[in-house]
């Protein structure tokens, strides 16, 4: 997941930048028209609407943004979806 940004404005909604995804196992490449300043919330909704209703949630997202954002981004996306992600602080005893 990477962004193309600073692009002209163009679309019926000024788009100034490029969310791409590409699929590790297809290399199928998604192009989706988005604005720089655009947040975590924002990606997530674009993501559900373009993205997983076609091809399902995600087991992992590789990314150049920081940490914050990457967090945020599954935080959302997992409450689009009606699941909670849980943290769990200590690893389980085994036998």
């Amino acid at each position: 997941m990477d962004w193309v940004t600073e692009l002209p404005p163009g679309g019926d909604r000024s788009y100034n930048a490029c969310l791409v995804l590409v699929d590790r196992y297809s290399k199928t490449p998604m192009f989706l028209p988005c604005h720089k300043d655009d947040t975590a919330m924002d990606t997530a909704i674009m993501i559900w609407n373009k993205v997983i209703s076609h091809t399902g949630l995600f087991q992992n997202i590789i990314s150049d943004r920081d940490p914050k954002f990457t967090s945020s981004l599954w935080t959302n996306l997992h409450n689009l979806f009606g699941t909670k992600i849980i943290i769990l602080n200590s690893l389980p005893f085994s036998n």
